[in-house]
């Protein structure tokens, strides 16, 4: 059963947890990408990536509903260009993808599940 505390930082959010493992994840597939892809798929694979939990991070002391749906929103934005890195990086055979997919999955459903509760909840 989840922790019905509620979260004093951004660590304590699961769906941070989640995706900043799913970053650490991200930077150890892409170290054994081709060197040629330095500057292209590994830099944008990692940034996309590191947007997520940096953006949970950032939204999570924003006041303003909206604003914390914002930050969520974004982060949402990275799972899906993530998703895609993903599938170009199994297609060019750059690695297995298949773990990191169903990591992401999972960031996926517990970022839309925090982002309907802020904006639903009562503050």
């Amino acid at each position: 059963m989840a922790n019905s505390r509620p979260a004093r930082t951004f660590e304590d959010l699961l769906v941070w947890q989640k995706s900043h493992r799913f970053v650490l994840a991200v930077y150890a597939l892409s170290a054994a990408f081709p060197r040629q892809e330095t500057y292209g798929l590994s830099s944008q694979i990692r940034r996309a990536a590191v947007s997520i939990p940096a953006n949970i991070a950032e939204g999570f002391r924003r006041r303003a509903r909206a604003d914390k749906a914002r930050f969520m929103n974004i982060a949402e934005g990275s799972v899906e260009e993530c998703h895609y890195y993903l599938i170009l990086a199994n297609d060019l055979k750059y690695g297995d993808t298949q773990e990191l997919s169903a990591m992401l999955q999972e960031v996926r459903r517990l970022l839309g599940a925090y982002a309907g509760a802020i904006l639903t909840s009562i503050l």
